[in-house]
């Protein structure tokens, strides 16, 4: 069983949501990435999302767009981000950590390769918002033999028949996008999430958490309703764009303590 596989499994047996938190690698700068992931786990999250650095990320809104700016002023890239990652896993164990980002540098190094370092560098799996399901169902099976999970994103807009794709080719969880648009952008409507989460459990056996437009305790508490996992990315970058450097891992830290007091609350 993967470590997301075991996290799941463990939150639910203690009634749990998990909460999925999500920073940008090298932002603000490369030497506070691992410790802002040991602020995250410090705070209550239960799995890591890691950015990879990219120059055109579609999926994200301004927010996340600017730490990607602000981490390839730095070089940041494919293989620091494995080397965070292995910096991380001298401490920690046991989160589950999961590299998001595009194809393009999994493709500059080739699939297989990435599979081999991501594992190396004990990363636990990778979203990669640009590889659709019925596009992938190699590097799919590859990263299942080897133990890393392919996590699909699905939105209010997926057809019941790209659901049954990703139940097939996806694992570790799926990911529900609570919103038309880019990352951070307007107000979740959490009845129309408990309609659309319901729709893919008919189809996905995997947990589901749901992201973008969880911003504050209340909202993390009404999405725990209906989904396994809160995902919140952009509200921690904001934390992080806004804090001076040095005070960042403890904004961080204190603001994911806030989401996890509310989440155990309900």
């Amino acid at each position: 069983m993967s470590r997301i596989a075991q996290t799941f499994t463990a939150l639910k047996a203690d009634n749990k949501t998990a909460l999925v938190t999500f920073i940008t690698a090298g932002d603000p700068g490369p030497e506070l990435t691992v410790p802002l992931m040991h602020a995250l786990v410090e705070g209550g999250a239960n799995v890591l999302e890691l950015g990879v650095p990219f120059s055109d990320p579609m999926a994200e809104g301004p927010v996340i767009q600017r730490a990607c700016e602000r981490a390839l002023k730095f070089n940041v890239g494919l293989k620091d981000v494995f080397g965070f990652v292995r910096e991380f896993r001298k401490n920690d164990p046991d989160t589950p950590v999961v590299l998001m980002g595009y194809a393009n540098p999994i493709e500059r190094i080739g699939q297989t390769e990435f599979i081999r370092c991501a594992k190396e560098a004990g990363a636990d799996g990778a979203i990669v918002v640009d590889y659709p399901p019925e596009e992938c169902a190699a590097f799919a099976t590859e990263m299942r033999d080897n133990g890393l999970d392919l996590i699909f994103l699905l939105a209010p807009t997926s057809t019941t028949e790209r659901v049954k794709q990703v139940a097939q080719y996806g694992g570790g969880f799926s990911y529900y996008v609570s919103l038309k648009g880019v990352t951070g952008a307007g107000t979740i409507d959490t009845a129309d999430v408990a309609r659309r989460v319901a729709a893919i459990r008919e189809h996905v056996k995997l947990p589901i958490g749901v992201g973008f437009g969880i911003r504050d305790g209340a909202t993390a508490r009404a999405v725990a309703e209906v989904a396994d996992a809160v995902v919140i990315g952009s509200r921690i970058i904001q934390e992080i764009e806004n804090s001076p450097p040095d005070q960042a891992v403890e904004a961080v830290r204190t603001f994911t303590t806030t989401i996890r007091t509310a989440l155990d609350a309900r």
